[in-house]
């Protein structure tokens, strides 16, 4: 018996719309789907009335899905992975397994689509021939350094991302790590109803979004 395939699938991270048909034909297909929440998951496949059963994958502790996964796929099946949005494994769970699989001899196939770096960079207006990806800051230790490495980096745009109860701390400590003038282009609840997009010095956008209550995740542009 042929082994089967992990499917790595980007999933919408906002709008519904963005679900190609490819991907819904993947999870429909799928012996079971990995999400790094279930609760998420299944409102999803809710949506698009797909009945592929949904379990957890937990990225600190995997060997359940290692287990899983890997009967499934010695046996002949096709398993998918999401996370709660956007394509897996990019700052969100999913490499551990990708590497077990392929360890394991499993075809490992990617079913692109929605990513808010690749959504922000099309959109902010500055060259982007190449960038740099750094995630999200840390929320508690380290920050000064991550915010120095920033500043040294010749390889720009830089993205970042961040949560709505730091997004001004952030802006602060990039202030000052690169400048009130700095340009900077900010995006909040990407492809969803009430998106939002920021652009001009970091000073000046710094002090925009901090006049009203900050809601949904943010993408940070640097120039």
């Amino acid at each position: 018996m042929s082994m089967g395939t992990l499917y790595v699938v980007a999933t919408p991270i906002g709008n519904l719309g963005d679900l190609s048909p490819r991907a819904v034909e993947t999870l429909r297909r799928a012996s079971v789907i990995f999400a790094e929440d279930t609760r998420v998951a299944k409102k999803l496949t809710a949506h698009f009335d797909i009945r592929t059963p949904v379990r957890r994958y937990n990225e600190h502790s995997p060997e359940k899905t290692f287990r899983e996964a890997g009967g499934a796929v010695r046996s002949g099946k096709d398993v998918a992975l999401v996370s709660d949005a956007g394509t897996p494994a990019i700052s969100d769970p999913g490499g551990k397994l990708v590497a077990e699989m392929r360890t394991a001899g499993a075809a490992v196939v990617p079913v692109p689509g929605p990513s808010a770096v690749v959504a922000a960079l099309s959109v902010a207006g500055l060259p982007a021939n190449e960038f740099t990806f750094l995630g999200y800051p840390p929320a508690k230790r380290k920050r000064n350094a991550f915010f120095k490495r920033v500043a040294s980096l010749d390889v720009r745009p830089v993205v970042v991302y961040e949560s709505p109860h730091r997004i001004v701390r952030t802006l602060r400590e990039l202030e000052a790590a690169l400048g009130a003038a700095h340009r900077v282009c900010i995006m909040r609840e990407l492809t969803k109803l009430y998106e939002e997009t920021q652009c001009g010095a970091l000073s000046e956008v710094r002090e925009r979004i901090a006049e009203k209550e900050a809601r949904g995740e943010y993408v940070i542009v640097l120039a």
